[in-house]
């Protein structure tokens, strides 16, 4: 299967404000389909700070931010037609857990934190999966600048949408 890397998943990629990487693998086999998506971001890039949350408003707009990465709504619409179920969603942000797990990333010595997001669907009609629009931007205020890159059947390719770019991703057909 085509799977965002492991540079997505354990969380080596460069820390800077404003931006996030996501990484998506489609794989296409004879039982359907299976679309992974791997979320890297500053937790500034998302929230607006980076710290464990202060305020009731604070704590507030953390609990809503897990509550849309583990349910995946509003981040991206993929096409009715291709009949794609999320399967698993996993988050992963410390400092913004009430007790973070033994031996759990913590913020770094300077106070930066991130957050890892992964995410499966499975598509019931894959040939009707040839693209998805993505929302990120439009959730996260503070999100200027999304580096995406995917590997699907055909190719793999790589795009850097800014705030005001659409966030329409094509392939296949």
């Amino acid at each position: 299967m085509a799977a965002p890397s492991a540079q997505a998943q354990h969380g080596h990629a460069a820390h800077v404000h404003g931006q996030a990487r996501l990484e998506l693998g489609w794989d296409v086999g004879p039982a359907g389909g299976q679309l992974s998506l791997a979320l890297e971001a500053p937790l500034e890039s998302l929230l607006g700070f980076e710290h464990a949350p202060r305020t009731a408003a604070q704590r507030q707009a953390a609990q809503a931010l897990l509550g849309r990465l583990r349910t995946a709504q509003g981040l991206w619409t993929l096409p009715a037609e291709a009949d794609c179920r999320l399967a698993q969603a996993q988050v992963q942000a410390p400092v913004l857990e009430a007790a973070p797990a033994p031996g759990a990333a913590t913020p770094d010595a300077d106070g930066h934190a991130e957050l890892q997001a992964q995410w499966r669907y499975d598509c019931a009609r894959p040939a009707a999966l040839t693209g998805l629009q993505l929302h990120l931007q439009g959730q996260f205020a503070p999100l200027r600048r999304l580096e995406v890159q995917a590997a699907v059947p055909g190719g793999q390719f790589r795009r850097v949408l800014g705030r005001q770019d659409r966030g329409e991703l094509r392939w296949g057909r």
